[in-house]
């Protein structure tokens, strides 16, 4: 069985995000695409009327996803849960979902990723990786995805987000750019500094970040067109940037301790769904064994 993209739609802007997001990520990878709208559980326990006028706003909710989808072929489902994100997140792990995907909320800046409660909560343990799509995205970002980056660390999770990202750039036949950010220790910046940059940092800190980025790269498949670049500077700011390098989605791994194979934020993942200003996609934990 070939697995779903998932996109929660929710009635508001950013759920319509979420699903233009969730359209061009299963058209790139040529995925189905399942748009999800989530009712309350206790409405069925309310009586045949409110069921009903549940029923009836979901459905309304469900054509204003297909309008966003367009020609794409989009399974349109509704679910009862106890919350969005419950029923987001136990509907992707059954159907064993490529990624489950949700808008920003509305209190962000336009073009930036702001995540809102449910998207919070998915990224707390959910067992796939969580898109979350800037607010504005389906209005300022029609284009097919063009390129993928990905935020590499030398470590079990940055290892796993770039395997991830680059079986999904393979697969969509996109280039990939591995991002490898050295941050500039306060010890090593000249008194006389107004701006730092890569000149302060120690030769053997960047000939170790830049073997390790090189080794990363050199390990990828050959179906994989992909290039590593070296950054200088505050890693969240440097990789919340993305766009400005041509890049459409973000992929970025999630901290090193928690339940293997779940999505847990951490400093650095946390800040870049606040900050970032292209999509962003968090990867479940790797097993370090």
């Amino acid at each position: 069985m070939t697995r779903p993209i998932v996109a929660g739609a929710d009635g508001t802007d950013s759920g319509l995000d979420a699903v233009a997001l969730g359209a061009r990520l299963a058209d790139a990878v040529g995925v189905p695409l399942t748009v999800v709208c989530v009712s309350p559980e206790q409405a069925e326990l309310a009586g045949a009327e409110a069921a009903d006028d549940v029923g009836r706003h979901a459905a309304a909710i469900l054509e204003s996803a297909r309008e966003v989808v367009g020609d794409l072929p989009a399974e349109l489902r509704t679910v009862a849960a106890t919350s969005p994100a419950r029923g987001l997140a136990e509907l992707a792990e059954e159907e064993g979902a490529e990624a489950v995907v949700v808008g920003s909320t509305r209190r962000g800046a336009i073009g930036r990723v702001m995540t809102g409660s449910t998207a919070e909560r998915l990224l707390h343990g959910t067992g796939c990786p969580v898109a979350v799509a800037p607010r504005g995205y389906r209005r300022h970002h029609p284009e097919p995805l063009r390129a993928i980056g990905v935020a590499f660390t030398d470590h079990p999770d940055g290892h796993e987000a770039v395997r991830v990202a680059a079986e999904l750039a393979g697969r969509a036949g996109l280039p990939m750019t591995v991002y490898s950010v050295v941050g500039l220790h306060v010890n090593w910046l000249r008194p006389a500094s107004v701006l730092p940059d890569a000149s302060v940092v120690p030769e053997e800190v960047r000939e170790a970040a830049r073997d390790a980025l090189n080794q990363v790269v050199a390990g990828l498949p050959a179906d994989v067109r992909a290039n590593g670049e070296l950054l200088f500077g505050e890693v969240v700011d440097e990789l919340s940037m993305a766009a400005e390098r041509s890049v459409d989605l973000l992929v970025c791994g999630s901290r090193g301790y928690g339940p293997v194979r779940r999505v847990l934020l951490g400093t650095v993942s946390s800040a870049l769904v606040r900050q970032a200003s292209v999509p962003t996609l968090v990867v479940p934990r790797a097993d370090a064994g």
